[in-house]
């Protein structure tokens, strides 16, 4: 999520047969793994996601979890994935850049494959994180590092589904890059990101895994802009609703200040952003 802390994939805790997985800033101790199987809360559209994901799977994406079923008490049950999740601080073997190229690589093949499944437009899909200017892809739009699944230090699955909502792939690709380039000033990179990272060639780089079009590569860095005033305005209305984590680590990452700068630091560094994309 925007200021996500945890992993969706770390064990810490085991209670009888269930292994207590965290679940990120809105799930976290609720998400439990038992063998093969992982039961956690249901998003409000589990019916329209879960026939979704399972169209992916029928049309040959094998990267995501497979929905088993939805419990009477609003959970639902999917198909554990194994592999490694890299967890903040990000290690090295995460921010590589064939990790990288391969995230990018991971996210087309879940366009592409999306591309072919008509979206459910009778669902609400969630809009804190979604593209604002819509489209027909169902997006994932929380491709961070604690939902990506490698294994080998290649991403091979998606976890999380829940902000899922339809939009340009342009949109999930500039969410991916903020968290995954990461498309952070300096300042804010180095609280949970190895230093020495070049920003612009790593924006090359995932691009290129992606395989992205001409006319997206000049578009992506104006995109990651508004998609960063997204995950402000997110944060800001998860604050503005007493919840204590995202109140807590606001005020730990230096307040708005650390928005303010990290959105003049985008635009400032918007055409050296791009120059690195269309060489």
């Amino acid at each position: 999520m925007a200021d996500r802390e945890e992993s969706a994939h770390e064990i810490v805790c085991t209670k009888n047969t269930d292994e207590v997985l965290t679940g990120g800033m809105a799930n976290a101790g609720a998400v439990v793994r038992r063998g093969g199987l992982v039961e956690r809360p249901a998003p409000s559209t589990a019916p329209a996601l879960h026939a979704h994901l399972r169209a992916l799977e029928r049309h040959g994406f094998g990267g995501a979890p497979t929905p088993l079923r939805l419990t009477e008490d609003g959970r639902e049950q999917l198909t554990y994935i194994p592999g490694d999740v890299a967890l903040p601080p990000f290690p090295g073997w995460a921010m590589t850049e064939d990790a990288l190229r391969s995230v990018g690589g991971l996210l087309r093949r879940l366009h592409d494959t999306s591309a072919t499944v008509a979206v459910d437009q009778g669902v609400q899909w969630p809009r804190s994180m979604a593209d604002p200017e819509g489209g027909t892809l169902l997006c994932h739009n929380d491709v961070c590092p604690e939902n990506v699944v490698f294994r080998d230090g290649r991403a091979v699955a998606l976890i999380d589904f829940d902000l899922a909502a339809p939009g340009r792939a342009v949109w999930d690709l500039a969410m991916a890059a903020r968290y995954w380039v990461p498309m952070l000033d300096p300042v804010s990179a180095a609280v949970l990101h190895p230093a020495g990272l070049d920003i612009p060639a790593r924006l090359r780089i995932l691009a290129d895994g992606y395989g992205l079009s001409a006319d997206e590569r000049a578009e992506l860095p104006g995109v990651v802009e508004q998609a960063t005033e997204s995950c402000r305005a997110f944060v800001a209305g998860k604050v503005a609703e007493g919840d204590p984590v995202f109140v807590e680590a606001l005020s730990a990452r230096g307040g708005w200040h650390r928005w303010d700068r990290l959105q003049e630091w985008l635009t400032a560094h918007r055409e050296l952003f791009t120059a690195a994309l269309l060489k």
